[in-house]
């Protein structure tokens, strides 16, 4: 079941993206399965069509979902480590670019991170 939550400060399509390639990853929504149509998940979850279709566009870009046109939209398969990173690469850098910092910038902050360790993982 996918559920957003409004007061969370990660944007609805990302909140969706995620858990739809959670639930791919785990193997609850095999490869082959069609992806609920975006206009009805859209009014189930109480969002803009235009949300639905980022996120499974995104879906799409990290290789684990295919759009076939009027047929819909249908898993691939499950994620890899890279598309993972991937993923979360491409996010990192749309908000380090919306918050003016430099590339030089972004990069020593993740050099960082990966330096220090990341607080909440094993």
């Amino acid at each position: 079941m996918l559920h957003i939550d409004p007061e969370s400060w990660v944007p609805p399509f990302e909140q969706l993206r995620t858990q739809i390639s959670d639930q791919i990853r785990s193997a609850e929504l095999p490869a082959g399965h069609r992806l609920p149509p975006v206009r009805r998940l859209a009014a189930d979850l109480g969002l803009a069509a235009n949300t639905v279709a980022r996120a499974y566009r995104e879906l799409e870009q990290a290789g684990i979902a295919e759009g076939r046109g009027t047929r819909g939209t249908f898993v691939v398969g499950p994620p890899s480590d890279d598309d993972e990173l991937r993923a979360a690469a491409v996010q990192y850098a749309r908000r380090a670019a919306e918050i003016g910092a430099t590339p030089e910038g972004a990069l020593d902050v993740v050099r960082a991170a990966l330096t220090q360790g990341v607080p909440g993982s094993a």
